[in-house]
């Protein structure tokens, strides 16, 4: 079988898991305020509620098999299935958590898919990658680097300034944050895989500064777009921030 159909057995999995996760984690998060009778999210007290941690180690399962599936087929591949958590989690909300999918969320829903297919169909090849100092130097490129400052710099202000103000009334606000968090990530978890796979091929990557450099983006990455997102699924219905 070629790598990039296992990488996309493996995104699949990884939106069924990710889409059952968004239930779970917003039914914890429900509990959470209706015994505290405000937000759980902002005073992180959900960290308390097992159904919570069920939901959140069902994601990070489900973004371990992503993980794993960025090292099998290029980015431009994998990122798009995502679009199948969005719709399973939708559903599932309206199953389990009695939330009405609106005539918008439909077509959200319905965008997202056509957009995943439109990508995936079309997707290029992924260029050999022999080494982890071979990706820094395409992501040392000025376009990469000024894209890099610029996400950085809108989610610092939109942290400092907007979300005070707005996070509770507009929902673009938390997930605008995450997705821009999350166009790093995807690369940083791209750079992490490669340099774990081709260490475990025998080219040991983890001798390279840059590759700690990597993990580090990972967390950093990572706990933020978990904390916004925590937020978003605590004050809007779950189809708004999936999708």
């Amino acid at each position: 079988m070629e790598s990039k159909y296992i990488g996309l057995i493996l995104a699949i999995c990884s939106s069924l898991l990710i889409g059952v996760s968004f239930v779970i984690t917003k039914k914890g998060l429900q509990q959470c305020s209706s015994d505290s009778q405000a937000f759980a999210s902002d005073s992180h007290k959900y960290l308390k509620s097992p159904v919570w941690w069920i939901g959140l180690i069902t994601m990070v399962g489900g973004e371990l098999l992503n993980f794993i599936g960025y090292t099998f087929a290029p980015a431009i591949l994998i990122t798009p299935l995502g679009a199948l958590s969005v719709i399973i989690g939708a559903i599932l909300a309206t199953v389990f958590l009695k939330e009405r999918l609106g005539i918008i969320g439909i077509i959200g829903c319905l965008l997202s898919l056509i957009g995943a297919v439109i990508i995936i169909l079309h997707a290029p090849e992924d260029p050999q990658v022999d080494s982890v100092e071979e990706l820094v130097s395409y992501m040392i490129q000025p376009g990469f680097l000024v894209y890099s400052v610029a996400v950085v710099v809108t989610t610092v202000i939109m942290i400092w300034k907007v979300v005070p103000r707005w996070g509770k009334k507009k929902v673009m606000v938390y997930v605008t944050i995450c997705s821009l968090v999350g166009s790093l990530s995807v690369m940083a978890i791209k750079a992490f895989g490669i340099a774990v796979r081709l260490t475990i091929e025998g080219n040991n990557q983890f001798k390279q500064p840059s590759t700690y450099v990597f993990a580090f983006m990972c967390v950093v990455s990572i706990l933020t777009q978990v904390n916004y997102f925590n937020k978003a699924l605590d004050t809007f219905s779950t189809s708004l921030p999936c999708t």
